[in-house]
């Protein structure tokens, strides 16, 4: 009983001990992820006229997949003129970290211009729009006005050093069929006593082979249930074909020879050629 007690607790111990293991190394791997793996928006320098605006967004596009198109500056400046400022550019998709240089026309001017109250800020929203995803980056005005003023890299340099290269990978799709392969070609030929190359191998036995008298036949026909298994067609090609679903009567085909015709009857395992002798 004691012993009972005693392997319950341990093993009780042991699975509170792994919840709790499990439990701190999530904590552990989400405030990594939030301290060291989260966006990043950066203000680069822009290579057009004082209406440009240029800026990379970094993240992790494999935890993440997204692709973003949109971002949106908002000026919040409830204590001096103008009160709001809010300008929006679109912008071809990027999967992956990318950089942007875009014309964002008199409004951005009219935003920086405004960024000297210490109580302004601007929010920069980084949008998604087919994944509904949107990252948001808040700065006091005057950084933010410090930091494009001060800002140095250009997007193309960024978007040269982020490129992802790597070979796409080749998938092979195997050919797959429910119908059976052809048989390989073979050599080989059915040992009958209709075939001469196996004449010498029936001569002796069961009385002289060369005495059954041969005969013509009027007619030959297939009747319905062939299963196509060829056997008629090996021993009589000259009278029998075989099709994908059926075997036919040659048109033309020789009738004078009834013992072949015969052998290919007997040789059928659904019993469906049938002859009339003349």
């Amino acid at each position: 009983m004691n012993t009972t007690f005693i392997a319950m607790g341990v093993a009780l111990l042991a699975g509170i001990g792994l919840v709790v293991t499990v439990g701190v190394f999530s904590l552990l791997s989400g405030a990594f992820h939030f301290l060291f793996a989260k966006p990043r928006f950066t203000i680069l320098k822009s290579k057009t006229d004082s209406n440009g605006f240029a800026f990379s967004l970094k993240w992790n596009s494999s935890r993440e997949p997204a692709k973003f198109d949109s971002i949106r500056l908002r000026l919040y400046n409830p204590f001096s003129t103008p009160t709001q400022v809010d300008v929006t550019r679109t912008f071809d998709a990027a999967s992956s970290s990318f950089a942007r240089d875009l014309d964002f026309g008199k409004n951005l001017e009219q935003l920086l211009a405004a960024c000297n109250h210490e109580s302004a800020s601007v929010e920069v929203e980084m949008g998604a729009s087919k994944d509904a995803l949107v990252h948001h980056f808040m700065f006091k005005a005057e950084k933010f006005k410090a930091m494009v003023e001060s800002a140095t890299g250009d997007a193309d340099k960024f978007n040269e050093d982020h490129t992802l290269n790597y070979a796409k990978p080749l998938y092979h799709t195997p050919k797959r069929s429910f119908i059976a392969e052809p048989l390989p070609a073979s050599n080989k030929a059915l040992k009958i006593s209709s075939n001469p190359e196996f004449a010498g191998a029936f001569a002796g036995s069961g009385g002289d082979a060369a005495a059954v008298e041969n005969f013509a036949v009027s007619k030959v026909w297939i009747e319905p249930g062939c299963i196509v298994c060829d056997a008629c067609e090996a021993i009589f090609p000259e009278v029998f074909e075989v099709t994908d679903d059926s075997c036919i009567i040659r048109p033309g085909a020789p009738l004078d020879n009834g013992i072949l015709v015969e052998e290919a009857a007997e040789a059928c395992p659904v019993e469906v050629i049938k002859f009339t002798k003349a």
